[in-house]
């Protein structure tokens, strides 16, 4: 066999959008180059439009639904899931991260042995988060008065920018972990790990629309979903300070929770992440029930 006909051309990989448990392009037909920490080109990712984010939000809300009404026991089966089907791929997101982040393969691979290892971490958290933030109330009266925690909704999240993939888990895994259903813009700069992430939500049981996954102008993508009436809350992490006052103007229009950025230098993704991002986009629902009488003789229970 000659050495020409051995020649094989390169199988480039196309990355697409992931939306309501499928992988659109943009409806714009616009792609955008994704290059290397070098400026070497990577690939062309989809350039999303503000239809693109309409379109996430009704298939994030098509599924919260569901997944709200979802046990905690079995999020919290399909967070574990998606952390086995990434240690399966845990080679292509090492690669993925050395090339978006520049970093070498050693430092990479800790990068996403962090990320596999958080998602492990919020599926432990889903049924015993209620436990921490619900309970029963002591009150004046003859009332049971319990307290426990719902989701917000549909979260819009704006991914770091400087932490193509931990920095991405660890403001989407609690968000879901919840029972809230999220609408995710990914790094502008290095979105490839975002999007090769929608790949494994989708063969790990997580139902279609539950994260949606957007890459482009974090600008162009955010300012529809602030402004949004039916996306319920929405945090800011990926946004720089102009952005974050421009979207918080539009946020307030129909009362969206907030989560406000920290500084990028105070910013540390390995360290252990609290429930604070769990906290942030759960209500709390309060019953009051009478506790009526037992017998003849009055008495309470």
């Amino acid at each position: 066999m000659s050495e020409k006909s051995e020649q094989r051309l390169s199988v480039l990989k196309t990355y697409k959008l992931y939306v309501g448990g499928k992988f659109p392009r943009s409806e714009s037909g616009r792609v955008y180059e994704v290059t290397d920490a070098k400026g070497k080109w990577l690939a062309n990712a989809p350039l999303s439009s503000r239809k693109d984010a309409r379109d996430a939000v009704v298939a994030a809300r098509k599924a919260f639904g569901g997944w709200s009404g979802a046990t905690a026991y079995n999020r919290g089966q399909i967070l574990y899931r998606i952390a086995e089907m990434l240690e399966g791929r845990r080679d292509q997101y090492v690669a993925e991260v050395a090339d978006a982040e520049g970093l070498s393969k050693s430092k990479a691979a800790a990068q996403v042995d962090a990320a596999i290892d958080r998602w492990v971490w919020y599926a432990g958290w889903t049924d015993k988060i209620a436990q921490v933030v619900g309970g029963g109330n002591p009150v004046a009266g003859p009332f049971f008065n319990l307290s426990s925690p719902e989701p917000t909704g549909v979260v819009a999240v704006l991914a770091p920018q400087e932490s193509s993939f931990l920095g991405l888990v660890s403001v989407v895994a609690p968000v879901i972990a919840t029972g809230n259903t999220a609408v995710v813009i990914a790094s502008e700069k290095s979105p490839l790990p975002a999007l090769s992430l929608g790949e494994v939500l989708a063969t790990s049981d997580l139902p279609g629309g539950v994260v949606n996954v957007l890459s482009g102008r974090t600008a162009e993508i955010a300012a529809p979903l602030a402004a949004h009436q039916d996306v319920n809350a929405i945090d800011l992490t990926g946004a720089d300070e102009a952005l974050v006052k421009e979207l918080e103007i539009a946020a307030a229009d129909n009362l969206k929770r907030v989560l406000r950025p920290q500084p990028v230098d105070e910013v540390d993704w390995t360290t252990a992440p609290g429930t604070d991002r769990m906290t942030a986009f759960l209500e709390t629902k309060t019953v009051w029930h009478p506790t009526g009488s037992l017998g003849v003789s009055g008495s309470s229970y």
